[in-house]
């Protein structure tokens, strides 16, 4: 245990109060392992030990979120770098070794041994300070996404169980009218008392657009109904308290979304992302988050295949040619360059040609859609390199 080692590999199993980090030599035994709390001072500590234990400690974790973002950067910060090794690796790993049980030391164990054996995981990089800026704020606006569609989906059930009529009428994810509606009027003999001419001029106070049209759809929804069910008081002010509480998060959302337009614009290479036809600045930033570091990518396939748009063959004797779906990728980069790709092909132009072509072909649109955003990673990952703009018309070739 004193000899010091030239080479080692230490595993850590991240959590959130505490990690625990196992180190082993080149023929897999235990130097060391032990329990580290999530605290910078613990964590120095446990580097130092291990650092003297050889001359060159290969590091790797198993979480690269929030859980083990001091842990990173307290190793960048001292010249070390990590590779993760997913937990579903982790997992299959496992049942290599001896034994069932499932502890943080044997994790942290197989983490290390994995780590050992392959050579292939991708590097983690400490994300610079406007990266990590982007990733709070899309992550922040993701979920105030899905409480807004939360909220919407319980107010339209509310909705439907004491007037219906109403809940059919309007589009109340799209409709910041109908959501206005809602605060000051929710069942029928409230709105047939109020009368058209009342409630457009309601409405016309509080800023709606096209107030005489929605005050008319929402009457004929109260002549349609002239039964009050049971529990409609209640249900009325359960519907007022959601859609208030829809327009300031609305509101929330404007505010997060110039945040993070104003902050991926300071991106070195934001104009040229935008350039990109779909491509605007809140898909721009999930973009610089998902991506990080394009270095890290040796060409256009490989950015592609990390984004889960390159198929991949399960052959097996004299089964060739079966390609599938990759199950190991960036669901956050697919859903860049597949959001991207619907947008830009509703439009005239290059992509909606693309698109159409491979209809023609005979693919569905979900396949169409997929085989426009592997093309269009190929694109986005030329314009990055070569630092130029997008443009409709091919670039014209250089004489040498």
């Amino acid at each position: 245990m004193s000899e010091r080692r030239a080479r080692i590999w230490a595993g850590i199993d991240a959590g959130k109060g505490h990690h625990w980090a196992a180190a082993v030599d080149e023929t897999g035994a235990t130097l060391w392992s032990k329990k580290v709390d999530n605290d910078e001072s613990a964590i120095l500590t446990a580097m130092g030990e291990i650092l003297d234990l050889a001359d060159e400690v290969h590091w790797a974790v198993d979480i690269s979120g929030t859980s083990s973002a001091l842990l990173l950067a307290l190793l960048a910060a001292h010249g070390q770098q990590a590779v993760y090794v997913p937990g579903r690796t982790v997992n299959r790993m496992s049942g290599a070794y001896r034994g069932e049980a499932k502890t943080d030391a044997r994790d942290a164990y197989v983490i290390a041994e994995t780590a050992r054996n392959r050579r292939d995981f991708s590097t983690i990089d400490v994300p610079a300070q406007l990266a990590a800026d982007l990733a709070l704020l899309t992550a922040h606006r993701s979920d105030l996404v899905a409480d807004r569609v939360r909220m919407i989906n319980r107010l339209r059930d509310t909705l439907t169980g004491v007037f219906p009529a109403l809940e059919r009428a309007f589009d109340y994810s799209s409709q910041k009218g109908a959501l206005v509606l809602l605060t000051g009027y929710q069942t029928p003999a409230a709105l047939r008392r109020r009368g058209r001419a009342r409630l457009t001029a309601w409405l016309v106070n509080r800023g709606v657009r096209g107030a005489d049209a929605l005050a008319a759809t929402a009457l004929e929804a109260a002549h349609a109904q002239q039964t009050a069910l049971p529990a409609e008081d209640v249900a009325a002010q359960i519907v007022a308290d959601l859609a208030s509480q829809i327009l300031a998060l609305d509101d929330r959302l404007k505010r997060i979304d110039q945040q993070i337009r104003e902050t991926f614009r300071s991106h070195p290479q934001a104009e040229i992302i935008e350039s990109l036809p779909g491509m605007g600045p809140i898909l721009g930033a999930e973009f610089v988050v998902a991506a990080g570091d394009l270095t890290a990518y040796a060409d256009a396939g490989h950015l592609a295949s990390a984004a889960g748009l390159v198929p991949v063959p399960r052959d097996s004797g004299r089964r060739t040619g079966n390609l599938h779906r990759p199950k190991r990728y960036s669901r956050r980069l697919r859903r860049v360059f597949y959001m991207s790709a619907q947008t830009s092909m509703m439009r005239q132009g290059p992509n909606r040609d693309f698109y159409l072509k491979k209809r023609g072909e005979g693919c569905k649109h979900v396949q169409a859609v997929i085989a426009l955003a592997r093309r269009r990673a190929s694109v986005l990952w030329a314009l990055l390199r070569d630092n130029r703009l997008f443009t409709p018309e091919l670039p014209v070739a250089q004489a040498a």
